[in-house]
């Protein structure tokens, strides 16, 4: 009797594929393909078709792992430094506001250059959004005023918003919205999102007529508009509605 065989070789062990970070999953009846992006409220963000599965969006997730990591890291650090920076104050039209809690107040409260906020933390981020909310209608109206009679023209109403696409927007009825982060940048953002959106009343596009008339008013246009396209994300992670 001759010797047994060898044994069989044990089967390779296959990593197990790298977990999915955590995501949001969003369907979309119009979407027609996947689409994935790093979004600074809520952070991996996946929007799938219809019919499509939770197997595909992780797929396309692990698709795109070299371009997602170190976007989430960096967007990350950049909440960590906004945290640290909110803890102490806001910025206000470009001018920094100092917080003070104060235990049994429930509204926000500005003296100088102080805020006064309410000492519970669950109470505080809704009292400062409520704060900056009333402050952008107040500075937005006054100034929105001032452009629409310098152009001779007429809006029907002013609305404050949180979009996460516009600063500002004008309706064909008329209607101009505007972001009240808008208040935590500097002071020539607001006037030149006033101005852009009051151009639209005369002219609904961006056509060269547009920016003729938007040059006529606001010549330095373009130092505000890239500051809120480098900085606008920032003005988002300072304070999460």
């Amino acid at each position: 009797m001759g010797p047994p065989p060898p044994a069989a070789p044990p089967a390779p062990v296959r990593p197990a594929a790298p977990a999915a970070p955590e995501y949001e999953l969003r369907r979309s009846r119009r979407a027609r393909r996947i689409t994935v992006r790093v979004d600074p409220d809520r952070g991996l963000v996946v929007t799938i078709p219809a019919r499509g599965t939770i197997r595909d969006a992780e797929a396309a997730i692990r698709e795109l792992d070299g371009w997602i990591a170190p976007r989430l890291i960096a967007l990350e650090g950049r909440r960590r430094r906004a945290a640290a920076e909110a803890a102490d104050g806001l910025p206000f039209l470009g001018l920094p506001l100092t917080l003070e809690p104060q235990d049994g107040r429930s509204r926000v409260h500005r003296t100088g250059d102080r805020l006064l906020v309410p000492g519970d933390e669950q109470l505080r981020g809704p009292a400062l959004v409520a704060w900056y909310r009333a402050r952008a209608r107040d500075e937005g109206a006054a100034r929105l005023d001032a452009a629409a009679a310098a152009l001779g023209a007429r809006y029907e109403r002013l609305r404050i918003t949180d979009t996460r696409s516009r600063w500002g927007s004008c309706s064909s009825t008329g209607t101009i919205s505007l972001s009240w982060r808008l208040l935590m940048a500097p002071e020539a953002c607001l006037d030149y999102v006033v101005w852009h959106e009051a151009c639209h009343l005369v002219h609904a596009h961006h056509r060269p007529t547009f920016w003729a008339l938007l040059q006529e008013h606001v010549p330095d246009w373009r130092e505000p508009s890239a500051w809120l396209r480098e900085n606008g994300t920032d003005l988002r992670l300072l304070l999460p509605a």
